[in-house]
């Protein structure tokens, strides 16, 4: 479908570049998040398995990852027309629906914006394998997980020719196809790639916390063009999504600290941060479709939930290094299932005619779609997630882990021979 530039806003146009670069500005600040939690050895490997994934995944979008997600009008998974970015300056899929008719953003920076998600979905995964996996073993995951699992659920849920898209199924900006499906894929990794040395034995405790809390300070301000960026126009929906993303995290940041003075006497940075994000995270898939107290509830609900979940990891016995499991995970699951609670069309008239189930002449069939989204990117990712893993465990040389003596030493020297904090007198 040719993009009539007559149609352009340039107001909304410019909203969704910068809300495009907020995105992209989301890696470096998740990279500093998680590289604070993990141990001094291990920062620049974190670091640079994040910061990889900007180069990577922006050649594979470009390449194929934007025609797989978007093209073409099968239900499960796009065509070949944009690769190599044929045409993505003048043309939009073509659309049964008649929703990307509406658009008055040039193709191109549509492309651009759903590439910053594409980013960052796999790089969330980093979390959950801190310390241990082999730098190498991380691109081929990378790329392959790139286009055989993220590619197909965008389509799904993000494209009008997607399945659940079809079938009614609500994601404002990611809550299935970014959060569940890379919390997911991190539990399939994480249960294929082992228990870091020592765990849950020795204390690993995060080496410099105020790079964590600069990072979620970074991730926080990202947000805004994450949620708020989704609406693709500069309007009120953009701005209802701004206001429920803060409003989120920060009621999430209070309930979880509140609930970690009382169980473990102390509200402590970490906390704070890992509450924030998990409001984040919840209000994700429900940020321009809720208002008025939801996102509070969801919010505070996520700040509970979320903590909670966090012991799940010993009782189950799978070493998540970082929670990604517990935060984004359980936050979007959480967040994709309340969106069936709280979606009003007085808010957004997208919800249509299905309400959610707290809302005036609401039902529960948003909430049928809900679910059978989630259950389906749940089953989806988590199956090719391990047969990818599985795959490369068994054909690189020695397996995807480093070994124990490389792990005792540190990612950074052993992966990149490099060393982030140098103390010693240079001459």
């Amino acid at each position: 479908m040719v993009f009539d530039s007559a149609n352009l806003d340039a107001g909304a146009t410019a909203w969704v570049l910068t809300s495009s670069a907020l995105v992209m500005f989301m890696t470096p600040g998740l990279a500093f998040f998680y590289g604070g939690m993990v141990r001094g050895k291990n920062m620049l490997a974190m670091l640079m398995q994040n910061f990889f994934a900007l180069g990577l995944i922006s050649v594979i979008w470009g390449f194929l990852g934007y025609s797989l997600a978007f093209g073409g009008t099968n239900p499960l998974i796009g065509n070949f027309d944009f690769v190599g970015m044929k045409d993505v300056a003048t043309m939009y899929p073509d659309d049964p629906t008649g929703w990307f008719g509406a658009f008055v953003i040039p193709p191109i920076v549509f492309m651009a914006f759903q590439m910053m998600f594409a980013i960052i979905t796999p790089a969330l995964i980093t979390g959950a394998i801190a310390d241990r996996m082999k730098f190498s073993a991380w691109v081929w995951f990378l790329g392959l997980w790139s286009i055989l699992v993220y590619s197909p659920v965008a389509h799904w849920v993000f494209s009008p020719a997607g399945w659940l898209f079809e079938r009614g199924a609500l994601d404002f900006a990611g809550g299935t196809v970014v959060h569940i499906n890379a919390g997911i894929a991190a539990l399939a990794v994480v249960i294929v790639i082992g228990k870091r040395k020592g765990w849950p034995d020795r204390v690993m405790p995060p080496h410099s916390l105020p790079w964590t809390m600069i990072g979620t300070g970074i991730l926080w301000f990202g947000w805004f063009g994450f949620n708020a960026g989704s609406a693709l126009f500069a309007d009120g929906i953009a701005g209802q999504a701004f206001m429920n993303t803060n409003m989120a995290a920060a009621t999430a940041m209070l309930t979880w600290l509140i609930v970690e003075k009382i169980k473990d006497g102390h509200a402590t940075t970490l906390g704070g941060a890992s509450g924030a994000v998990a409001g984040l995270v919840a209000i994700t898939p429900c940020a321009g479709f809720v208002g008025g107290v939801a996102p509070f509830i969801i919010g505070g609900l996520a700040g509970i939930v979320c903590y909670l979940a966090i012991g799940l990891k010993k009782k189950l016995g799978y070493d998540d290094a970082l929670d990604v499991i517990a935060v984004h995970l359980v936050g979007g699951i959480l967040g994709s299932v309340l969106l069936g609670f709280f979606a009003d069309t007085k808010i957004n008239p997208v919800v249509g005619g299905n309400n959610g189930v707290f809302i005036d002449g609401g039902s529960w069939d948003l909430m049928a779609d809900q679910l059978v989204a989630v259950g389906a990117t749940l089953v989806f990712s988590f199956a090719v997630t391990f047969i990818i893993i599985k795959v490369l465990d068994l054909v690189i040389p020695g397996g995807i882990r480093v070994s124990e003596e490389d792990e005792e030493v540190g990612l950074d020297l052993t992966q990149h021979s490099e060393v982030a904090y140098s103390f010693a007198e240079r001459s």
